[in-house]
């Protein structure tokens, strides 16, 4: 706030005996300086909760903002952060969009492309094992097992159990997961595209593309009476 600006809130008295070279005209002065470094964090306070903006010290604290939290590895938000911030720029930069396909097999292959910059994750649902998922990390992704595991628990529906294998690995004491043949009644086909649901343009500097859907079942045959 500035001298001039103060002085108006003051009673006549206090205004009429701010003059130059007086005690409270000196001490006016010195109220407008200690304001300016406020002043000049609320000029520019959009800064602060931008994903591309944001100090890096602050990023980590964005990413509990977005409930994306679970890929730090402290609670404290001042703690050195496992993921580079460029990473944790882009999850907060996405957070809406992973919030609204959480529990799903691409809100959770996105959120793992996003925080490890590695695209080439499998997700297999073993038919042997129902409510069972099984994500195979690629040889490039295979130093942040940790980070992983953490978003896959808490990207999975609460009901499905999950494991975290190198892609080629069947995994401990485990068979890879049986492919059915064509035409089997476990095979449901090729997938069929349709066009996406509409999502915002990719927000910041890493995109994240638009998930593959099935198309809505048709109206069902009429059983004969």
């Amino acid at each position: 706030m500035r001298r001039a600006a103060i002085e108006r809130l003051l009673p006549a008295a206090y205004q009429r005996a701010s003059v130059p070279g007086s005690v409270l005209f000196a001490l006016l002065e010195v109220m407008e300086a200690l304001h300016a470094p406020d002043e000049a964090v609320l000029a520019d306070v959009d800064a602060l909760f931008g994903p591309y903006r944001a100090p890096d010290g602050f990023v980590a604290y964005l990413t509990r903002w977005v409930a994306m939290d679970h890929v730090l590895a402290s609670p404290r938000a001042d703690a050195p952060a496992e993921l580079p911030v460029g990473r944790l720029r882009d999850l907060v930069a996405h957070g809406a969009h992973l919030a609204r396909w959480r529990g799903t097999p691409y809100g959770m292959r996105s959120a793992l492309e996003l925080a490890t910059g590695v695209t080439g994750f499998v997700l297999d649902e073993p038919v042997d094992r129902p409510f069972h998922l099984v994500v195979r990390v690629p040889p490039a992704a295979a130093d942040r097992l940790a980070v992983i595991a953490r978003i896959v628990a808490a990207e999975k529906p609460a009901a499905v159990t999950a494991e975290v294998v190198l892609l080629g690995d069947a995994g401990p004491n485990r068979d890879p997961p049986v492919e059915p043949e064509p035409g089997h009644p476990a095979d449901p086909g090729p997938p069929v595209d349709s066009p996406p649901p509409p999502v915002g343009p990719a927000v910041g500097r890493a995109s994240v593309p638009p998930p593959r859907t099935l198309p809505p079942p048709g109206p069902s045959a009429e059983e004969p009476s």
